[in-house]
């Protein structure tokens, strides 16, 4: 599909679910690993999902709505609320939340603000994880991937990109590769499932968290997970402050947190491997900025 068809098709779903709404402007936001998002008028966003199947498409479309509307229950922080979906489009749509993505401020910022920022998204993943996975029977699935998986994906994910690697990191980056992963054994628990700094919002003036979007992968997962997304994004001492800000009776916290730095030096490969296949400097950038506290040399 062309851009100009993409285009089309928001203008088309947005002038046949919101008669009489002039469309000023179209404007692209970005291209994650599972969706396209677009902006109309500056307030609307309008998102497709890149899931090639129509079945699935629509399942997971009409899923996200319902995890959406149960999420605005336990969040403490905005979440997006549907405003329509075109399902066997793969298409959600919802006004804007406050906020410019954390994946668009600058670096050196982000670094500063970052505990701050992750000592509210502890609180966040706090109130996620303490829902009873029982109560979300049906509407979630589980997302359990043996660790020893992880490492050997990002085995080869890694000799796809490790020529934009700097020589000085890849010691230690095959070192890791080839040791053994932590014990994986875990309560699983529901959680956004992707709290990348891309789905995170922030006032750009007061370095507040004023929403998280994206919640399309939200699933019954290692808690570890999501502090291991915030450890690759903003360092260590951001994830500290997030581990520090939870509260659980349930999960070893010396065990979550060897786990989570486990998940960001894994998943890094995955991110820089998509912003060089997508061309988009943010997540190569922020991959390899990660590499000095995931891997220094």
């Amino acid at each position: 599909m062309t851009a100009h068809d993409r285009f089309e098709d928001v203008r088309s779903v947005v002038a046949a679910h919101l008669r009489g709404h002039r469309i000023d402007s179209v404007v692209p936001l970005g291209e994650g690993m599972d969706n396209l998002a677009y902006e109309v008028n500056g307030e609307l966003i309008v998102r497709f999902s890149k899931e090639p199947d129509t079945a699935r498409r629509t399942a997971l479309v009409g899923r996200e709505a319902r995890v959406l509307a149960a999420v605005a229950d336990i969040s403490p922080l905005p979440v997006p609320e549907p405003t329509f979906t075109v399902a066997e489009l793969g298409c959600l749509a919802y006004y804007k939340l406050p906020g410019t993505p954390l994946l668009d401020m600058p670096q050196h910022q982000r670094s500063v603000h970052g505990p701050s920022i992750a000592a509210t998204l502890g609180e966040l993943l706090t109130a996620l994880h303490a829902v009873p996975v029982d109560r979300l029977a049906g509407l979630v699935d589980a997302d359990h991937q043996p660790l020893t998986e992880w490492r050997h994906e990002a085995r080869e994910i890694y000799a796809a990109v490790a020529g934009q690697v700097p020589a000085a990191h890849r010691p230690p980056i095959e070192a890791f590769l080839d040791a053994a992963p932590p014990h994986d054994g875990y309560a699983p628990t529901f959680s956004h499932n992707d709290l990348g700094i891309e789905h995170v919002l922030v006032d750009p003036v007061a370095w507040t968290v004023t929403g998280v979007i994206d919640w399309s992968d939200a699933a019954l997962v290692d808690p570890a997970y999501d502090f291991g997304l915030l450890h690759r994004d903003l360092g260590p001492a951001a994830a500290r402050a997030a581990i520090s800000s939870y509260r659980t009776a349930v999960n070893d916290l010396a065990a979550l947190g060897e786990r989570a730095v486990f998940y960001a030096r894994c998943s890094v490969f995955e991110d820089l491997a998509h912003g060089i296949e997508t061309e988009q400097g943010t997540y190569v950038d922020k991959s390899l900025a990660a590499m000095e506290w995931l891997f220094p040399s």
